[in-house]
């Protein structure tokens, strides 16, 4: 849990803030203290995306004193159905630009300091051990399991949340007092299992309702007050309009926070959710090679034969597509395999690699000599092809 100051070391509230705070002073479980404490208390925010975006509005404007922003992303047309901390104008900008501009304009008395990095091992802990709690934006497993163990390894509160196209989850992990994520996830899902919600889709108001309830534990950690999802799993099903809650208890055998615990530094993230074992399984069963999209654009340039194959929906090719590829939505690719030609190359592509991935393994395990991936997919192709849009 965050330190809990004497009311002397406290920051005092001026005229204005009093003025600002006023619906939370008149709450006895809040009052002139516990809006001290929060103007006391910092959050970093991991992510200024659909969680990120309504979290760190609520922090700044219930008056968190500080707020730390880690992101590396620019404001992309695609996010604004969503992402409601950014606007058509700022479409280009860096998102931590927006952002902090943003919360500047809802509260200026709250300091915003931007971390423009992509988290990693080896700034992980420099940059949590800042602030009190931390609050979960991100949305790769690689990027959960290094913030939940950065924070276990320096004593940090976690707030974490996750989303997908109707369905969320939140929780509260803290290694020093409950459970951690690992207790939940022991181990992330196969590469490709899971879907990105660029793949699978998410309704926009979700991270909203997700986001706001992250902000809610935030606040209640700094003031020290109220019964946080610690050791709780709330679920919510935004179609069905529906929570459910499911009790969490901490694992004796967790290597991070159980009775044996063997992990007591940072490890490489990308390899323990999956890059080395997918590598071992393509070296194992000849599955399908990669190509990246800059690889794929010269082989196209110089002439070579090879057919690409996009496994994307129908309505996706209408945002953007590269003249040329085959269409079959991955959930037909068994039924319409016969009709490629396996005298040449393979390339599957989709939005960001996972769904060609499935295809790829299904062609290459079922006769197909030469398949290869198109890592990163559509998306790292427009990175370097301005003529396809990126989404």
């Amino acid at each position: 849990m965050p330190s809990d100051p004497t009311d002397s070391a406290l920051p005092e509230l001026t005229r204005d803030e009093l003025r600002r705070y006023s619906r939370h002073l008149t709450l006895d479980e809040v009052g002139l203290d516990g809006q001290r404490r929060l103007k006391g208390g910092s959050v970093l925010v991991v992510g200024c995306g659909g969680l990120g975006s309504p979290a760190a509005l609520y922090l700044a404007a219930a008056g968190v004193g500080r707020i730390g922003l880690v992101d590396f992303d620019a404001v992309d047309e695609s996010n604004l159905q969503r992402q409601i901390a950014h606007g058509t104008a700022q479409i280009g900008r860096p998102k931590l630009d927006s952002m902090r501009a943003r919360l500047a304009d809802l509260n200026p008395h709250v300091t915003v300091e931007t971390h423009d990095l992509r988290l990693s091992s080896d700034n992980a802990l420099d940059v949590v051990r800042r602030y009190d709690v931390v609050l979960d934006g991100t949305d790769n497993f690689p990027a959960r399991y290094l913030v939940n163990d950065a924070c276990a390894l320096l004593g940090k509160p976690l707030v974490y949340g996750s989303i997908l196209r109707f369905e969320g989850q939140a929780s509260v992990f803290d290694a020093a007092n409950g459970p951690c994520y690992r207790c939940l996830f022991p181990q992330p899902p196969e590469p490709g299992v899971v879907p990105s919600c660029a793949e699978a889709g998410v309704l926009g108001v979700l991270p909203g309702v997700i986001g706001s309830i992250q902000a809610n534990e935030a606040i209640k950690l700094l003031l020290g007050a109220g019964d946080t999802l610690l050791g709780r799993l709330l679920l919510y099903d935004a179609w069905a309009m529906r929570f459910r809650e499911v009790r969490l208890a901490k694992d004796p055998a967790c290597p991070l926070c159980g009775e044996g615990a063997t992990i007591r530094e940072l490890v490489d993230y990308e390899e323990f959710c999956g890059a080395g074992r997918a590598t071992a399984a393509v070296e194992e069963s000849s599955a399908p090679r990669h190509l990246s999209a800059g690889e794929v654009i010269a082989m196209r340039a110089r002439g070579e034969r090879f057919t690409l194959l996009d496994v994307r929906e129908a309505f996706e090719l209408m945002i953007a597509s590269v003249p040329g590829a085959v269409n079959i939505p991955l959930g037909i690719v068994p039924l319409r395999a016969h009709e490629l030609d396996d005298s040449h190359p393979v390339v599957v592509l989709c939005h960001h690699g996972g769904r060609s991935m499935a295809a790829a393994q299904w062609l290459s395990g079922h006769g197909h000599r030469l398949v290869f991936n198109l890592d990163g997919g559509i998306d790292a192709w427009s990175l370097l092809d301005s003529s396809v849009p990126r989404y």
